[in-house]
């Protein structure tokens, strides 16, 4: 089992992972169908007119507060997650809804009337997973010449139903087919073999990117998400006002961090100040993330201010810090994602938000105890403690928004983070709960809840703070 750092720490744009950028991705992969030959044409003079687009389950419930629609709009004008500008979104989509088409590079111009192609379907979902998309071409007379199912399994992944099918078929059999020194496909193996061969989790991660890049290019991959999720938080730190999507939720990291400053400069004692500065520095990833600007997944958009927030504390508070560090934590958190995703889910759709904060605090927790000089048992144990704490924790966002309770979540992710990798090597990693054990619950846990309470805004805080 391989999943890269590179695919586990996606840049892209909120608000959503699996809601903004996994829409825009298959709306790209659609295109290139198009192009394609890979389906079978009437005769060489059909040609595609018109493209239409249906979104179900929860990309249909919340889709207009997570930008779906936006989202699918871009990715068909040939808008990439990222590489596309948030300055220049609105104006995009205001010239296909004023046109009437999408006009992406390579291609000729397709019919496209947002309003009556591109359905929002809250009554019939699709089989393969919460999140679905069904994208169809027709020529000038309406004949549908291609249709694909796409699904947005989260943070920011996406498959096609076929493909779908064949990834659950490869996780039974725990096999990739692709080579690597080290396939740990669970914290188990993970441990065993980082006994048997004397490397840390991070080494053995190296070791694995580096079947297919140099390691020159994997500093530099890797230096290139810190430098976004770095950039996020500075950007998160200046801005000030209201948040789109018509809760009137405010921006508040600005106005706290200028507070910490101040009592930073006072040298006034505060004992939460630690916890102060976790807090302000995740809540100003997802301020920019709801507000639809650069973000990285770690592992998706709705969690992306944990791991920022625990590596900014690592600068912050430990002298010792380096750029190696900062690689390392990386590696080690995505070593745990990728076990997570392997076996359970990230996707708040598909097992509610303890797949998202929960398994962000898990891949931070392990990160810190990395760097933190933590042994690769206690790095299974920190990552455990966050995980286990998180279980059951519903995704429930008001108004479909990644705003209420999704900011603060990931300030309180973030300080479980820290807490766990404290606790954590101040033992000796021998510990009650496997990792394996916490991630088959939340699994199992995901499959049990209901799915009022799985990223369709139809239960818990979603209904109850409108009602008040």
């Amino acid at each position: 089992m391989f999943l890269s750092v590179f695919d586990v720490f996606k840049i892209g744009v909120g608000p959503s992972s699996s809601h903004t950028m996994g829409p825009m991705s298959a709306a790209n992969r659609f295109l290139d169908l198009v192009l394609s030959n890979e389906w079978p044409r009437p005769s060489s003079n059909v040609h595609v007119a018109s493209i239409k687009v249906s979104l179900h389950g929860s990309l249909a419930h919340t889709g207009i507060g997570h930008g779906t629609g936006r989202a699918v709009i871009l990715g068909l004008m040939g808008e990439r997650p990222d590489a596309v500008d948030p300055d220049r979104m609105d104006a995009i989509i205001d010239e296909v809804e004023r046109s009437g088409h999408i006009t992406p590079p390579g291609h000729p111009p397709y019919q496209f009337q947002p309003k009556t192609d591109l359905i929002f379907d809250k009554k019939v979902p699709l089989p393969g997973h919460a999140n679905g998309m069904s994208f169809s071409a027709f020529d000038k007379d309406e004949r549908l010449l291609v249709k694909r199912i796409y699904y947005s399994v989260g943070g920011g992944f996406v498959v096609t139903d076929t493909e779908l099918e064949q990834m659950r078929a490869d996780k039974k059999k725990a096999s990739s087919g692709e080579r690597i020194p080290f396939p740990f496909a669970t914290a188990k193996q993970m441990l065993d073999m980082a006994e048997r061969s004397g490397l840390s989790i991070a080494q053995m991660k190296r070791a694995n990117e580096e079947t297919r890049m140099s390691s020159e290019e994997l500093d530099a991959g890797l230096d290139r998400i810190w430098a976004a999720m770095n950039s996020c938080i500075d950007r998160g730190l200046k801005v000030e006002g209201i948040m789109p999507g018509g809760l009137k939720v405010r921006r508040r990291a600005r106005a706290i961090h200028d507070k910490l400053q101040e009592e930073w400069r006072s040298n006034r004692i505060n004992p939460l100040l630690a916890n102060d500065w976790l807090s302000v520095y995740a809540m100003a990833v997802n301020e920019e993330n709801a507000a639809g600007g650069r973000v990285v997944t770690a592992p998706t958009n709705g969690a992306a201010g944990v791991i920022p927030a625990t590596i900014r504390y690592y600068q912050h508070f430990h002298e010792d810090w380096d750029q190696d560090g900062i690689r390392n934590y990386l590696l080690t958190a995505a070593a745990v994602g990728g076990i997570i995703k392997h076996n359970a889910s990230i996707s708040g759709a598909e097992v509610g938000c303890q797949g998202e904060v929960g398994s962000a605090a898990a891949m931070a927790a392990a990160g810190l105890a990395a760097v933190m000089g933590a042994t690769p048992e206690q790095i299974e144990n920190a990552a455990e403690i966050a995980l286990e704490h998180h279980l059951g924790m519903t995704c429930d966002p008001v108004a479909g928004l990644v705003q209420v309770p999704c900011i603060e979540r990931n300030a309180l992710g973030a300080v479980k983070a820290v807490t766990a990798a404290s606790l954590a090597i101040k033992g000796d990693g021998q510990h009650f709960v496997p990792l394996d054990a916490c991630i088959e619950t939340m699994r199992q846990t995901g499959y049990d809840m209901s799915e009022k309470y799985k990223e369709t805004s139809t239960g818990g805080l979603a209904v109850n703070v409108v009602e008040c």
